[in-house]
């Protein structure tokens, strides 16, 4: 009885993720993704650099080969002061493109501060963030475009692949977990347009509304530190918060690679719960504005946020760990089998065996019990902490002509 309202809280965001998201995009149809096809505004790629390399390269290659009018489309890229050749690669990239500018900080100012200086430089209707080390399909930049079906619709935010998919344990468990987070999480925010938070890899935005928002996205900080993670949250809740609309579609896809080993893995969660824990409580001050079934999700998911590890930390207490761990694997064996099941159109290449989410189950109380105190304590980080490429001049030559790595097909990816 002592952990009724745990439960209580588990069954809450179980439904709302699982059974009544999935629900309302059944029943709505063609109209849960709506698109306008004759909206083709000016369009500016914004992509935020630090320490990504070669892989920049890359990434502005794929951009250029966009499905989109090469008259309204622009690519900046801001470099934030990288400390291996990333500026240099950036460069190369962008010869013999005319719309295609590369400008550097003049000193590390973080990955919004850096998006907000790509804003000013350009006048296009519609701005579109691109994480650095990700490859965008073709298709990507017109799928997005043509969401903005009337004003107040303000951001729209694509899926990413994970292109590493099958390199080792690690990955093919990402790769399912990526799948559930963003072909059934966010159902129940799209139902009614109010998605809470949208990735920095490929979303666009109403350059007006950024605009709006600069001076509270410019002022982040906890405790006089400015707060370098998290952007992608904080300004998606910004936007909900002024009042504008968020949405969120699969049939705009990039590819990034997944953290491949236990530290990066558990660095990149714990980057995550300090975005979660800071942005969902700053948002308790406007979740009675959201519609009420959206407001109860998440109280309810940041109710369960902070929670969860305390039920861990009770069972490992009272030797009751091996019970609740079993109860996991069998929640986690179940996912395994529905993702295996709505994946078996894929090809072999595009998906991976269900059993490779079974590592989740221990990985979820691990990092939770672990993450979550350590996140709390550390909420003033102002540091990226997304790039560890080993620091080199900024000036070491570029190789000669690298070939560019064709983004993975886009065929029979579930839209």
């Amino acid at each position: 009885m002592e952990l009724f309202p745990i439960q209580i809280l588990f069954l809450v965001v179980l439904m709302n993720r699982y059974i009544l998201g999935p629900f309302m995009r059944r029943v709505r149809g063609d109209q849960f993704d709506a698109t306008n096809d004759e909206y083709e505004p000016t369009v500016a790629i914004i992509i935020p650099l630090f320490n990504e390399g070669e892989g920049i390269y890359h990434a502005i290659h794929s951009l250029l080969l966009q499905d989109y009018p090469p008259d309204k489309l622009s690519i900046i890229v801001v470099d934030d002061c990288s400390k291996d050749d990333s500026y240099v690669w950036a460069l190369k990239a962008a010869e013999q493109h005319p719309n295609v500018l590369v400008m550097r900080n003049p000193e590390n100012m973080g990955k919004r501060k850096g998006i907000n200086r790509g804003v000013r430089a350009t006048r296009s209707e519609i701005i579109i963030s691109v994480d650095s080390d990700v490859i965008v399909d073709r298709g990507a930049v017109r799928q997005l475009v043509r969401r903005f079906l009337h004003p107040r619709i303000a951001a729209v935010g694509g899926r990413t692949y994970v292109t590493n998919r099958h390199q080792n344990w690690i990955t093919r468990m990402v790769e399912i977990k990526f799948y559930f987070a963003q072909e059934w999480l966010k159902d129940l925010e799209r139902g009614f347009r109010s998605v809470m938070c949208l990735s920095g890899c490929l979303t666009a935005y109403r350059r007006h509304v950024l605009e709006e928002l600069e001076p509270i996205l410019e002022a982040r900080s906890i405790a006089g530190v400015a707060i370098k993670y998290g952007e992608d949250r904080f300004l998606t809740r910004q936007i909900v918060k002024a009042g504008y609309e968020t949405l969120y579609t699969t049939a705009a896809v990039c590819f990034t690679a997944s953290p491949s080993n236990v530290a990066g893995y558990f660095a990149q969660q714990l980057r995550w719960r300090r975005s979660n824990l800071v942005d969902m409580l700053g948002g308790l001050s406007h979740a009675w504005r959201l519609h009420p079934v959206v407001a109860v999700h998440y109280v309810s998911q940041f109710g369960l946020l902070l929670s969860y590890p305390v039920v861990i930390v009770h069972n490992v207490l009272t030797g009751e760990f091996w019970d609740i761990l079993a109860l996991h694997v069998l929640t986690v064996g179940l996912m395994g089998f529905i993702y295996r099941w709505e994946t078996r159109h894929l090809p072999d290449d595009q998906r991976v065996p269900g059993l490779s989410f079974l590592p989740m189950a221990l990985m979820m109380p691990v990092t939770y019990a672990l993450f979550t105190p350590l996140a709390l304590f550390t909420l003033d980080s102002g540091s990226w902490e997304t790039r560890g490429a080993p620091a080199t001049s900024a000036d070491t030559p570029v190789p000669g002509d690298a070939p560019l790595r064709p983004a993975p097909a886009a065929e029979g990816l579930s839209s």
